[in-house]
């Protein structure tokens, strides 16, 4: 085994450490995982070098790293609690994962376009902070999808909570095994991805993405789902209840940017 490959496996399982069943499982499946970037914008200026950068220097050069696609969101409603922008990545490998800002520093290109926003000073910074998450795709859905392309499309992006690794590993099984992705293909909540998170805040948690060509698909979605005879059925088994399983809940409706690639 190289040494490069060894160091990126080895540090993955060490963030990993409560999904070292999950990450073991993942190399023969070939699923993906995904970095979900989170930005906090105080300034229209900061807006403004953030739309810049990600549609002429980031989005290309992570494209040309084999970074792709590329997703870039803004929340339909801002909240001073959440994130001013959503960048998701999609990774094909641990190695991905690890050396893609090595890979940025020696892109010229990218360096070039994106100048001002890599050498924005302390005195007026790019963004006030970045938080990153880092996911395993579900088994039952090992490879992003993108179900909605029209202009006025829209996404959500849900995470929910567990109160401890068992009962997180036991959600994940209601989607994988028990049939709830099924469902939500059934009714029209289109999947993006679904990623059980393996670091970043809120864990243990997984979460997932729905993509709608228009609001109005999101909510009459919703609306097949809650009366789907296999969910009601599903949700009364006492191993999946709710109160069980779960401990929180954040749904966030966004609009993607016109340059994102999702």
């Amino acid at each position: 085994m190289q040494r490069r490959h060894f160091l990126a496996t080895a540090g993955l399982a060490a963030l990993g450490a409560t999904s070292s069943t999950a990450w073991a499982a993942a190399a023969p499946q070939k699923r993906d995982y995904y970095e979900l970037r989170m930005f906090i914008l105080e300034t229209e200026e900061q807006r403004q070098l953030f739309d810049g950068y990600m549609k002429d220097a980031f989005i290309p050069a992570c494209n040309r790293a084999g970074v792709q696609p590329v997703g870039v969101f803004f929340p339909e409603k801002p909240d001073p609690k959440l994130a001013s922008a959503y960048v998701l990545l999609r990774h094909t490998s641990a190695e991905s994962v690890f050396g893609l800002t090595q890979k940025l520093l020696r892109d010229q290109e990218h360096l070039q376009k994106g100048a001002a926003y890599w050498n924005a000073p302390a005195s007026a910074p790019a963004f006030k902070r970045m938080e990153t998450w880092l996911f395993l795709a579900f088994a039952g859905m090992p490879q992003i999808e993108t179900p909605a392309k029209g202009p006025d499309r829209v996404f959500q992006l849900r995470i929910y909570e567990s109160p401890s690794v068992k009962t997180g590993q036991k959600k994940i099984e209601m989607f994988n095994d028990a049939g709830e992705i099924k469902i939500f293909r059934e009714v029209g909540l289109n999947p993006v991805f679904f990623g059980e998170a393996i670091a970043g805040a809120k864990m243990p948690n997984l979460t997932y993405m729905l993509g709608f060509e228009k609001p109005s698909d999101m909510a009459e979605a919703w609306k097949r789902f809650g009366p789907h005879p296999e969910w009601q059925k599903l949700r009364k088994m006492p191993e999946y209840a709710d109160k069980e399983i779960l401990c929180g809940i954040t749904n966030i409706v966004l609009k993607p940017a016109p340059y994102s690639q999702i």
